[in-house]
């Protein structure tokens, strides 16, 4: 019986606060960190995530920073906040898919204490449908579904992915 209540332990996973500035205007929401990004406490951690190079690429430049700082300090540049739909979670890896027994973030909330956030985009489906589960679209704000930029997304091409994000950025 101990072994089960460890390994169920060993896949219960909270995510991170919110990367959020008062002149926010657009709210990307994720649905929960993967292993990688919940190992070094960055959000998108994953080199072979996307998401740091469509942020880049919408700020006019060739590659996305190294270092996690300037990678906020972007974020903050283009008016965007970061958050993801679950703040807990059972899941084993890191596939959305995997996900059970989810606790919502109180996102509600964020967009009360922002309202300056008129844009809410979901990075995949699964942020997406989670969202829709938990809570209610809100009048007055924009809510868009994006390809995920996971490496896991290998269905929907770069260009694909690139173009959808760049129209949500621009």
């Amino acid at each position: 019986m101990a072994g089960k209540a460890n390994k169920r332990s060993a896949l219960h996973k909270v995510g991170f606060p919110p990367l959020v500035h008062p002149d926010s205007r657009l709210l990307i929401l994720g649905s929960m960190p993967g292993e990688r990004s919940l190992a070094e406490q960055q959000y998108y951690a994953h080199p072979r995530n996307l998401f740091w190079t469509m942020i880049a690429a919408r700020a006019g430049l060739s590659s996305a920073p190294d270092d996690y700082e300037a990678r906020k300090a972007l974020l903050q540049q283009l008016h965007i906040a970061l958050w993801d739909v679950c703040d807990a979670c059972i899941r084993e890896g890191s596939l959305d898919t995997a996900i059970l027994e989810e606790i919502p973030n109180r996102i509600d909330q964020l967009l009360e204490l922002h309202p300056g956030i008129r844009t809410v985009a979901f990075n995949g489906q699964k942020a997406a449908a989670l969202f829709r589960r938990y809570f209610k679209l809100k009048d007055g704000i924009r809510y868009i579904t994006l390809p995920s930029t996971s490496p896991a997304n290998a269905g929907v091409s770069l260009d694909r992915k690139k173009g959808q994000w760049m129209q949500l950025l621009t």
